[in-house]
């Protein structure tokens, strides 16, 4: 069914490559700004609208897991600039990216479950204007290739996350992070460079299960 799923859904994206593997309940607005590479999945109940000038690009070998929300415009009169995926990236459950001011993901990127990356901020420094007619600032978020971004992760506008980077579950990173940086804590901050780490003794790539 997935896969019949994402044959119907192809006719309308702007460009495909391969299989699409599409779940139930899968919501995509202006698809003929999306486009597929090889090997998509995108699980149930996610939301995406393309609606952008760059509009969306995953690349290959990208799966999109269930209840995720991609959008690329909040008001339409003043369109985002779009999001992209890198190949053999994975975006976990619950996710939430805000691509207004523009998200591009690397290659090999783990996005954990429930993380959310926004790329735009309300201004609010006026006192005698509501704060939703005070317009917006817009900064893109850039995740350089073979990141690891732990459960319920949140990235702010403006941010780099450097290559090689791991971000511990539950931080809130507001400020660019070199590449190879372990960052934990609210805000998040940088507790050790991954060079520094110790190889493991045995190190295990693979776990092997025999059923008896």
């Amino acid at each position: 069914m997935q896969i019949l799923r994402g044959t119907g859904s192809r006719l309308f994206f702007k460009k495909t490559n391969g299989l699409l593997f599409i779940g139930s309940r899968v919501v995509i607005d202006h698809a003929y700004q999306f486009t597929a590479g090889c090997n998509l999945i995108i699980e149930d109940n996610t939301y995406i609208n393309a609606l952008s000038l760059n509009g969306i690009m995953v690349k290959d070998n990208v799966s999109i897991a269930r209840n995720c929300t991609l959008i690329c415009t909040g008001v339409i009169s003043q369109k985002g600039k779009g999001i992209i995926i890198g190949n053999n990236s994975g975006i976990n459950a619950g996710t939430y990216l805000g691509g207004q001011g523009g998200i591009e993901i690397g290659d090999n990127v783990i996005i954990g479950p429930g993380v959310k990356i926004f790329s735009e901020n309300h201004q609010f420094s006026d006192l005698n204007v509501n704060i939703k007619d005070q317009g917006v600032i817009r900064n893109g978020v850039c995740i350089k290739n073979n990141c690891w971004i732990g459960a319920g992760v949140t990235i702010l506008a403006g941010v780099t996350i450097g290559e090689g980077s791991v971000i511990a579950a539950g931080s809130i990173v507001t400020k660019t992070v070199a590449p190879n940086s372990i960052v934990a804590g609210i805000p998040g901050r940088v507790m050790k460079k991954r060079t520094e780490l110790p190889l493991p003794e045995n190190p295990t790539y693979k776990v092997n299960l025999k059923i008896v």
